[in-house]
């Protein structure tokens, strides 16, 4: 069991099951650091406030971290602070106060894909796997040496959600089983290679729109990368956005048509820059927009036009 005092700041599904590993192996949570759900956002992950609530932890969803939550801080003296999917950076000044160290889990194999939607980028570049990987924190974002990282497989077809689920697997694995060495203030330091280092930033709606003109893989990529619950990848027939949720991949054919071009109907295939994209759960805007046919040609919305996304 655990003799670590703890300060946590947590988010998402990372952040809940983190923080029910800390809790399992008896770690004193003195206070759990939240966001406030977003009501725009499609919630497919448990309550990180809900679960330290219900253990009696101390919740707090401050907007900013500034000189109150630095002054608690001080007054709690954690062992440890440990970030698990906090959507700010923690300030510096933050990172001195535990003499045990603070700690981050990132949702990639650092150095690999530093930054924001970490799993959603690495789905989109067809990458074969991605993993959970807890570090030091420093002052730069997902910079300070490596505790330990647990590598998890992306198959051809899994959804940027599907992974989000194994690489929180992964990050309660890691937990489990550093835990110990943090406790004993001896947690192991591997530096980063620099050299090796990826940076991503984040992704908005309008990153989901679809460019006929890649290949049948890369548009494969970008639609499992962005299909629920996150916004969607998307295109325009007739001044109509259609999204595109699930999509199969495989014929190679050739044909002299432009890219965006629809082949059938059923099933509903469409010519890329590189091979026919099947698409198997598509859905308009606009429940009033006509069905695309054979001959329709996708693409971008027209100029001069603003919709919403």
């Amino acid at each position: 069991m655990s003799n670590l005092r703890a300060a946590v700041f947590a988010y998402s599904e990372v952040g809940h099951t983190c923080l029910k590993e800390l809790l399992r192996q008896g770690t004193s949570v003195q206070a759990v650091f939240t966001h406030e759900d977003n009501p725009a956002e499609t919630l497919w992950f448990p309550s990180v406030a809900a679960l330290a609530r219900e253990a009696g932890i101390p919740v707090f969803t401050p907007d900013s971290l500034g000189d109150e939550e630095y002054a608690m801080l001080l007054s709690l003296r954690p062992d440890v602070i440990f970030s698990f999917y906090y959507r700010s950076m923690i300030p510096e000044r933050f990172l001195s106060i535990p003499p045990k160290g603070a700690f981050n889990m990132h949702g990639s194999l650092l150095p690999k894909y530093r930054g924001r939607a970490c799993v959603n980028w690495a789905v989109l570049n067809g990458e074969t796997v991605t993993g959970a990987t807890l570090h030091h924190m420093v002052r730069r974002a997902d910079a300070g040496d490596i505790v330990d990282r647990e590598a998890v497989p992306i198959l051809p077809d899994d959804t940027a959600l599907d992974v989000s689920r194994k690489v929180a697997e992964a990050a309660g694995i890691i937990l489990e089983r550093t835990l110990p060495s943090i406790a004993l203030g001896a947690a192991p330091r591997t530096p980063q290679n620099e050299g090796e280092a990826t940076y991503f930033g984040r992704r908005t709606p309008a990153d989901g729109v679809i460019d006929w003109a890649e290949s049948a893989v890369r548009i494969h990529n970008l639609v499992r990368a962005v299909t629920r619950p996150f916004p969607g990848a998307f295109t325009f027939l007739r001044g109509k956005k259609l999204f595109i949720w699930k999509t199969q991949t495989g014929e190679h054919p050739s044909f002299d048509t432009p890219p965006g071009t629809v082949l059938s109907e059923d099933p509903l295939r469409i010519f890329t820059g590189r091979g026919v994209l099947r698409l198997l759960e598509w859905q308009f805007e606009d429940s009033r927009a006509q069905s695309p046919g054979a001959g329709d040609i996708l693409g971008k919305e027209p100029e001069g036009e603003t919709r919403p996304s």
